[in-house]
């Protein structure tokens, strides 16, 4: 099962999965996802813009960044003017998974993906609500879409990776803005496939 908005997987083997329960726990918080958010969104970003953006106090943004950067997730920009440092992302790619032999990696990670999917479908509800006052031209390509049909494995295996050819050929403008084309906007793709519950004895 794969995500991607800034980018983020599960099961799948990338470079730089998170392995580590205490790493995993400091993902596993509501404003921290809408930190790393901001810092996907903007280049850099000080904690008093953080808390215009996530509702949250200034105090309570720099303890999160400050959180966020022990753990390897951010740290304090170059840039900047005045006594407030800006803050980054130090990478945008974050990758875990439940698949472990360690239970305590495994509730780690679990916990992580739960709060993961909050802030996403969060997102989603907010924009929803604010749908009708986007543009037009706009307005008529978003859309949400779910579905239940019947594959076999290897179909699967080929659904997952014709979405992923479309996400990863998009990918690049994330960290490059010069290959943003004029007119062009950040837009929130989620994906997410599953196994309905079955009735007792039908598994």
């Amino acid at each position: 099962m794969s995500f991607a908005r800034y980018l983020y997987f599960m099961t799948e083997d990338r470079p730089g999965r998170i392995t580590d329960p205490k790493t995993l726990r400091a993902l596993s918080h509501p404003t921290r996802w809408k930190l790393i958010e901001l810092l996907t969104l903007e280049p850099t970003a000080t904690a008093t813009q953080c808390a215009d953006f996530t509702g949250e106090s200034v105090a309570s943004c720099s303890y999160h960044l400050n959180m966020l950067a022990k753990y390897g997730f951010t740290t304090q920009a170059e840039s900047g003017q005045g006594r407030e440092k800006p803050w980054k992302l130090v990478r945008y790619d974050q990758s875990w998974t439940t698949e472990s032999t360690d239970p305590e990696v495994v509730l780690a990670a679990e916990t992580v993906t739960e709060v993961f999917f909050d802030h996403e479908l969060d997102r989603i509800k907010e924009y929803n609500r604010r749908r009708d006052r986007e543009p037009e031209q706009w307005r008529r390509h978003t859309s949400s879409k779910a579905t239940i049909t019947y594959l076999t494995a290897d179909e699967l295996e080929e659904v997952d990776q014709a979405l992923q050819e479309i996400f990863d050929r998009f990918q690049d403008r994330l960290e490059n803005p010069d290959l943003r084309p004029e007119g062009s906007r950040a837009v929130g793709l989620f994906l997410a496939s599953y196994f309905p519950k079955s009735l007792p004895g039908k598994e």
